[in-house]
């Protein structure tokens, strides 16, 4: 091996070594303040909408409105999206029906900015897939059926 190799190697593992003594190690979604277990063990939407604190069933709305493809041709990376119209939305939540753990994604809706987000999510199998929104005491939620071609998380 010769010098530059070896202390190019070295000093990478010297510093990651220094950030674990340190307390930099990478931090997991489970041990993040605020971390809802109940909700992201959920495996349907009425328990998701339960575990983040919904008192009655979620009312299918027209003003959420949720992108989603009809075929995914992998399920490995899906685009989901959705945009709530309804006053006052604090948080979106995806729920995939068919997954593992149902709840994909929450996302807090900062006061005075627009309800629209969007990632990419794995699904298994051909489901239905939700957007969950929360518009004060109460949740809505809207539903397309997203077809799977090609096996994404646990398929």
């Amino acid at each position: 091996m010769e010098r530059r190799d070896f202390l190019a190697s070295s000093s990478g593992a010297t510093a990651l070594a220094l950030a674990a003594a340190s307390g930099l190690s990478p931090a997991y979604a489970q041990n993040a303040p605020g971390w809802n277990k109940a909700a992201f063990e959920s495996k349907s939407l009425a328990d998701a909408a339960k575990a983040m604190g919904a008192t009655s069933a979620p009312v299918e709305s027209k003003d959420l409105l949720l992108q989603a493809p009809e075929i995914a041709e992998n399920g490995n990376v899906v685009r989901v999206g959705a945009q709530s119209n309804i006053a006052n939305t604090t948080q979106i939540a995806l729920i995939v029906e068919k997954n593992p753990s149902a709840l994909a994604a929450v996302f807090d809706i900062p006061a005075g900015t627009d309800a629209n987000v969007s990632t990419n999510i794995k699904m298994g199998q051909s489901s239905n897939v939700y957007a969950l929104a929360k518009a004060g005491d109460k949740y809505f939620y809207a539903v397309k059926e997203v077809k799977v071609t090609l096996g994404g998380c646990g398929g």
